[in-house]
């Protein structure tokens, strides 16, 4: 009997592959250790570790992807991150412990639903937490609101190196639109890929790589003009090869519905356009594919209608009234203020606010000098956007007891404080490739961490900072597994929600809505994108230990009906557009997966309604 590890322990030695992101490694090593350099040689050290610190936090949130979306993910937490310095400060100065841990479960109760929003609400939340434990207890000499801009300062500088700092080999156009241009290429890549695939069996696995390069695409071209002036040529050609890409993805969708096999050629339109992209070239001739099926004829003239776009540099057709940016995710502030009051940003929320809140009460009771170490490292183990609960604390044990064993050594040999400095240098340098595994960030940022404890003066903390690191795991391992009221798996059930709604609202415009294919492609993106969120989070839930990971357990065989649902609402798309009506085939499956999602929802309970489907169908 061959024997399997749990996944709870496979997850925890799983680590991201990949190219060296050396853009990102230089940012590193600009952003954190000169920044605490200027203070130390202007006499002001305090102020160059806090600027250091907003940098550093600012270079764990610095992923692959373009300058524009980096603004917005590395600015608005930064913002949220002096927000918790500045108001820690003065609720530190002016509370007694109670009040203070009382403050901060509150805090941590807010941060911890707004965190279920997404990614960059998530890292806000983070930021704001780790702001707040660090203005309560970290002893400086600058006022609470020098401490925010400090702060403020070395996120900013981050942020000033991503838009300035060309990308190694970008030399297509303006080489500030480097990371939409490989965004967007990718997405015609996977399109290629897709349909390579449609009658075999990985036809799932593309659609879902396409999915992904689409979100990535999405997110890469959303976010501030890196122009002033919407003339920007290169601006204009980039959200018109998005948009082009949009219907070639929903033939080669429909057409892996089909799954029939397709000409060879068919895919080297796509693998064409992907090259356009990157060298900032035109398309050319195109290889038609045959128009012998509605999926063959919707992919022929989208690929005509993209040849067009590439050639002339301009927008596919499209309503007059449309701003000139790429279709954006359908979602308001009134779905954003549900999803934070939802099930899983409530369990969320409480599971952080008695982390945090215990945390502090425990650290003051204590009386350790760095008693803000035990709240700020609990923010970081419990979010579960890191990994499942018991391989975020073997990964941060394991990382913490390497990074202090290792600064230790170190610290005994380099010179102060310019030793020490490099020592800041060089972990900044390492953050971007460390992020792949949780343990390796953790010893990186253990390194960082304490050398800019000892370049402001306090002596070694290696053997404490252990100590502290240990007791959260503990405190976070107790509370993350104490019985809570209300539904399991509450986050979980709150994605599949709202991928339900998403998939519903698409079916319902493909269907009985107006003829306009802005708004289905929109819809359908969201559909999407919200499906392939409730995976991630069902597969981090199955990897928690058995105790945890039952309460999600019947979740996947949702996602999976979900998913065939919004094929096949694609695939019908495509053939209302041929053809004018549905085939039985189409009406026979739309009837059985809609029969399995009703069974489901009385089974798990899923709030989604039921969409207003047309009669006959």
């Amino acid at each position: 009997m061959q024997f399997s590890a749990p996944l709870w322990l496979t997850h925890a030695l799983r680590a991201q592959r990949g190219p060296v992101p050396w853009n990102a490694v230089v940012r590193g090593a600009l952003a954190a250790g000169p920044l605490l350099l200027a203070g130390v040689l202007t006499g002001r050290t305090s102020a160059g570790v806090v600027a250091a610190l907003g940098a550093m936090l600012a270079g764990i949130n610095d992923r692959p992807g373009s300058r524009r979306a980096a603004v917005r993910r590395l600015g608005v937490p930064a913002l949220a991150g002096a927000a918790g310095l500045f108001g820690g400060s003065y609720v530190g100065d002016h509370t007694g412990p109670v009040a203070l841990t009382v403050v901060l479960a509150g805090l941590g109760l807010f941060a911890g639903a707004v965190s279920a929003i997404g990614p960059v609400a998530s890292a806000s939340g983070t930021q704001l937490l780790v702001g707040a434990a660090i203005g309560t207890g970290m002893p400086l000499p600058e006022p609470g609101w020098q401490r925010a801009l400090l702060f403020l300062g070395g996120a900013g500088w981050l942020i000033l190196l991503r838009l300035a700092l060309p990308t190694p080999g970008a030399i297509a156009d303006d080489f500030r639109f480097d990371g939409e241009r490989d965004a967007v290429a990718a997405v015609y890549d996977a399109i290629a890929a897709l349909l390579d695939a449609t009658a075999g069996p990985d036809a799932t696995g593309r659609r879902a790589a396409l999915t992904a390069a689409l979100d990535h695409a999405q997110d890469a071209l959303t976010g501030p003009r890196l122009r002033r002036h919407a003339s920007s040529a290169a601006e204009r050609r980039l959200h018109a090869q998005y948009a082009a890409a949009l219907p070639l993805a929903e033939a080669a969708t429909a057409l892996a519905w089909e799954g029939e096999p397709i000409p060879a050629r068919a895919a080297e339109g796509p693998r064409r356009l992907a090259g356009a992209v990157r060298t900032g070239g035109t398309a050319g001739p195109l290889p038609a594919p045959a128009r012998s099926a509605a999926g063959l004829r919707a992919l022929d003239d989208a690929l005509l209608r993209a040849a067009e776009a590439f050639d002339r540099g301009v927008r596919p057709p499209r309503r007059e009234d449309a701003p000139d940016a790429a279709p954006a995710r359908p979602r308001n502030a009134r779905t954003l203020l549900r999803t934070a009051l939802g099930t899983g940003g409530r369990e969320y929320g409480m599971r952080v606010a008695l982390c945090f809140g215990t945390g502090a009460a425990v650290a003051q009771a204590l009386h350790h000098a760095h008693w803000y170490w035990l709240p700020a490292t609990i923010v970081f183990l419990v979010k579960p956007d890191l990994g499942p609960l018991v391989s975020r604390v073997l990964s941060r044990a394991a990382g913490t007891v390497l990074g202090a064993v290792l600064f230790a050594g170190l610290a005994a040999l380099v010179p102060r404080p310019a030793g020490l400095v490099v020592l800041v240098t060089v972990c900044g340098a390492l953050i971007p490739v460390a992020i792949r595994h949780f343990a390796a960030l953790t010893a990186v940022v253990t390194v960082l961490v304490l050398a800019l404890v000892m370049v402001g003066g306090e002596p070694q903390a290696s053997w404490s900072r252990i100590g502290e690191t240990l007791l959260a795991c503990a405190i976070v391992l107790l509370v993350g597994h104490l019985p809570a009221p209300g539904q399991k798996g509450g986050g979980v059930r709150a994605r599949l929600t709202l991928a339900a709604e998403a998939a519903h609202a698409y079916l319902e415009q493909v269907l009985g809505g107006p003829d306009d294919r802005e708004v289905r492609w929109a819809l359908r993106r969201e559909a999407y994108r919200t499906l392939a969120e409730a995976r991630a989070a069902i597969a981090l839930a199955a990897a928690e230990l058995p105790t945890l990971a039952r309460h999600s357990e019947g979740t996947d065989e949702i996602a999976v009906t979900l998913e065939r649902l919004v094929d096949t609402t694609t695939a019908c798309a495509v053939h209302l557009d041929d053809a004018g009506h549905l085939t039985p085939q189409h009406t026979k499956r739309l009837t059985a997966l809609l029969a399995e999602l009703d069974a489901f929802r009385e089974r798990e309970g899923l709030t989604a309604p039921k969409p207003d489907l047309p009669v006959g169908v």
